[in-house]
């Protein structure tokens, strides 16, 4: 391994409380507006309880958000949990219990769902994905094909699926790509440049070819990205690579290839479809 820094090696997106109030006040801006017609219906003193369940199968993600939700909407309603976040869930069971004026509790649903449903279907993707490579030590990495504005939900999601954070945005760590290398005049030209301006962060280099892994092997990267490598190539890679960085691979992988890309011997597998492709859990609340 070089002198430099090395890139995240499990889980860490963690939600603030203040990123958590910020969601949340957009959602509602979004979803209420001046106020809620509807709901002014229904007189100001009905009280009722709501109970949410899943109608499928997944994993349990965005409590926060929804505790947020509805206190942002009445502070007076009370939220009770019988799942947590990363549990894993069956078909009709109980998540959670919202109860106080119906009007905060409609008023608040439909947002607090959104949120719930999104991050629950994107951590329970990437259940399925980590299950299928659990015996092997690779590790399943996210990437920022996420939605705009939710990236932070969304990789905290990924980490309760049992999957792991990449770098948050462009700003934390260098991916040095193809456009990179070229403006940059070639990949030993790209890392050292990295190295002098942020001697403390990751330097990763995505190469398209064993002849540039093994040039930027050779300029120290810390990690390397297998750009569409096939199992063959990534195996000779492993085998070239002998420990002096970490490997990373990328493309074309789903639930059908990635049992045999983790069975080559790579360290980590980036995958965009764990945040990009993902159907919201089907949710459903019933007022009582």
């Amino acid at each position: 391994m070089s002198a430099g820094a090395v890139l995240n090696r499990g889980n860490f997106v963690t939600l603030d409380p203040h990123y958590i109030k910020q969601l949340v006040q957009v959602a509602l801006d979004e979803d209420v507006g001046s106020g809620d017609v509807t709901a002014g219906l229904i007189g100001a003193d009905t009280q009722a309880t709501a109970t949410v369940i899943t109608r499928e199968p997944g994993v349990l993600c965005g409590s926060a958000l929804v505790d947020a939700t509805f206190a942002a909407v009445d502070p007076t309603l009370t939220v009770n949990w019988f799942k947590a976040d990363g549990d894993s869930l069956a078909a009709d069971d109980r998540l959670f219990s919202v109860s106080g004026p119906a009007r905060g509790i409609l008023t608040g649903e439909r947002t607090a769902l959104n949120f719930l449903q999104l991050l629950s279907g994107t951590a329970t993707r990437c259940r399925a994905y980590a299950d299928l490579v659990a015996d092997t030590p690779v590790r399943l990495l996210d990437t920022r094909k996420t939605l705009p504005g939710l990236r932070l939900a969304q990789k905290y999601a990924v980490t309760q699926g049992g999957c792991h954070n990449h770098r948050i945005g462009l700003f934390d760590a260098f991916l040095i790509k193809e456009n990179h290398i070229a403006a940059c005049g070639g990949i030993p030209q790209a890392v050292a440049e990295a190295r002098r301006q942020a001697p403390g962060k990751p330097v990763e280099v995505e190469v398209e070819s064993l002849g540039e892994l093994e040039i930027a092997l050779e300029a120290q990267a810390d990690r390397i990205m297998l750009d569409n490598f096939s199992l063959d190539a990534m195996r000779e890679a492993v085998a070239m690579n002998a420990g002096r960085a970490e490997l990373e691979a990328s493309g074309n992988v789903n639930e059908t290839t990635l049992p045999a890309i983790a069975a080559t011997g790579v360290d980590f597998i980036s995958i965009g479809a764990l945040t990009k492709s993902v159907t919201p859990l089907d949710l459903s609340l019933r007022l009582s």
